[in-house]
């Protein structure tokens, strides 16, 4: 039995909700507990951030059921995240805050793809993805930009997102850190984009056209929208930069 609409909208908004606030907990005890002791935290967060990625993108590679593949893909971005608390700075805050908010949009509308799939087709696996441009088209499409952006190509929103961590880390002259989740960028790459060669150039047995609610369409849209405005209008991310995030930190 898969989920409906509301269903959808109240625990996947939790899940990536509870993220954001499970970061901005461990961002503020971690602040508090360990800065100014003599421990190497940067080094020690910077191997965790690189183990965490690489640990979620790995297991993702094999996975056939898109939901498990996204909830993997999932503990990568953690990894991402991760860089930002390497920073020890009001900066890294403003990259991981930016970077939450895009990943909101981009994954919940990936999410929601599966649910609205696996609903018609009665399958989480890629192969339930086949031939989905001519059944499903604005689906299709929505899931290319979803996962693309997850990837973090420009010039969706993920591209920004991830942008702004890997100059933050640059900055603070951990080039290896940079190098290794640009790595991990396209090894996500790679799983992507099987399930964008299932929907686009593979075919279905079945040919019958999807049909999705307004009210499904609509949701997808809010998603859509700024996955790509955020890739190419980085206002907010101004924004961010002139709040003085650094009190939060004490």
């Amino acid at each position: 039995m898969f989920m409906k609409g509301p269903q959808f909208q109240s625990l996947h908004f939790l899940s990536v909700a509870s993220k954001a606030a499970g970061f901005a907990l461990f961002i503020r005890l971690f602040y508090f507990s360990f800065r100014g002791t003599n421990l190497n935290w940067t080094l020690l967060l910077s191997i965790v951030s690189a183990l965490t990625m690489t640990f979620g993108n790995l297991a993702a590679l094999p996975q056939q059921n898109v939901k498990r593949l996204l909830a993997y893909s999932s503990i990568a971005h953690g990894g991402y995240l991760l860089m930002g608390v390497v920073l020890l700075s009001g900066d890294g805050i403003k990259a991981i805050l930016f970077y939450l908010t895009i990943y909101m949009f981009m994954n919940l509308g990936a999410f929601f793809v599966v649910i609205l799939v696996a609903k018609e087709v009665g399958s989480e696996d890629i192969d339930g993805y086949k031939g989905l441009i001519s059944r499903a088209p604005f689906v299709a499409v929505a899931m290319v930009i979803f996962l693309f952006s997850l990837t973090g190509m420009p010039p969706l929103a993920g591209f920004a997102g991830k942008w702004v961590l890997f100059a933050a880390v640059l900055e603070k002259k951990l080039y290896w850190l940079a190098i290794i989740g640009v790595l991990n960028s396209v090894v996500s790459l790679y799983y992507y984009i099987r399930i964008v060669k299932a929907m686009l150039f593979e075919t279905s047995e079945d040919a019958e056209v999807l049909s999705f609610s307004r009210g499904d369409m609509a949701l997808l849209m809010a998603f859509i929208v700024p996955t790509i405005l955020l890739g190419v209008y980085w206002k907010p991310y101004d924004f961010l930069k002139d709040l003085p995030l650094d009190k939060f930190i004490g």
